[in-house]
């Protein structure tokens, strides 16, 4: 996928994790950075082949900073050493859901579904499609591809929530308070694999994302 010189400057930066380091490589940096802009630029273009909306995203706003807030963490190093991104019309927002890529020497992934637990008004219209809308979900979840590739995962309550029948079919997906899908890739497979291995696996999560953004039409980000 021709991010060599993405993983050959992130895991220098695992190393050597400080901000002396990073002033005295920034041209590597920078060229890390390029590398990956291309390569999302490129994987936007396959993507928008089965979801058109994020035909025409401009990568430089899908991207998240590498330096960390370190205010409220024992681990204070200052950057977190990864490349990531979410294509979105949403941008970096959580929501609408999209297509989650972080690229990380030995931890990389693909991340499709909804991240964002932390919005109550947004898990409501997502438990409350489940209840109108639940043979379509089981579809998706049970499909041969589907299953093949990925797991519904993300927080979760232990009880299904008051106001939500605790006998319910989807009673297991009735708790979470985040449905997210991801799907490990290896550093070999960074290397050796061509472009349209990551987006075939975005494709495959594409009904997912659909049937939760369904469900979060009307809702809208806080304002900050």
């Amino acid at each position: 996928m021709k991010l060599d010189k993405t993983l050959e400057f992130l895991a220098a930066l695992e190393a050597n994790n400080s901000l002396d380091w990073m002033k005295e490589h920034r041209d590597e940096y920078q060229e890390a950075k390029n590398e990956f802009l291309r390569f999302l630029q490129d994987l936007i273009a396959q993507i928008a082949e089965f979801d058109p909306s994020v035909a025409n995203l401009d990568p430089k706003r899908l991207i998240y900073r590498l330096n960390r807030d370190t205010r409220f963490s024992h681990d204070k190093s200052p950057y977190n050493p990864a490349f990531r991104a979410h294509i979105s019309i949403g941008e970096r927002k959580p929501v609408p859901a999209g297509y989650y890529i972080c690229i990380r020497p030995g931890k990389s992934f693909l991340g499709g579904g909804i991240f964002a637990s932390q919005f109550p008004e947004a898990t409501t219209l997502v438990r409350d499609r489940l209840l109108t809308h639940g043979k379509e979900f089981q579809k998706i979840i049970t499909d041969k591809s589907f299953t093949d590739n990925f797991e519904v995962t993300g927080q979760k309550l232990k009880n299904v929530p008051r106001g939500y029948d605790k006998d319910h079919p989807l009673g297991e997906y009735l708790k979470h308070k985040a449905w997210a899908i991801e799907y490990a890739i290896s550093d070999t497979d960074l290397l050796t694999k061509d472009l349209t291995f990551a987006a075939e696996k975005f494709r495959l999560m594409q009904p997912l994302n659909s049937f939760l953004n369904d469900a979060l039409l009307g809702f809208k980000m806080p304002e900050r």
